[in-house]
């Protein structure tokens, strides 16, 4: 179940998960490996800053077409 009151320039975990193409596992390892870093919420409804879900998309972009 997704928060119903988000800060906006958020995205909750699904909402990032469908930006990146990945899986919410896929998330939480995006955050293990320092390449993605929570912006709030709670431990079980975090929240990202769509500038750095943004940023990683399209690093991953970059270097699936290279």
């Amino acid at each position: 179940m997704e928060s119903q009151i988000i800060r906006p320039g958020h995205l909750t975990a699904h909402q990032t998960a469908s930006v990146l193409g990945i899986s919410l596992d896929g998330v939480r390892k995006a955050v293990q490996r320092g390449q993605l870093v929570r912006s709030g919420g709670t431990e079980r409804q975090p929240w990202y800053l769509a500038e750095d879900v943004a940023a990683l998309a399209a690093k991953r972009r970059a270097r699936s077409v290279a």
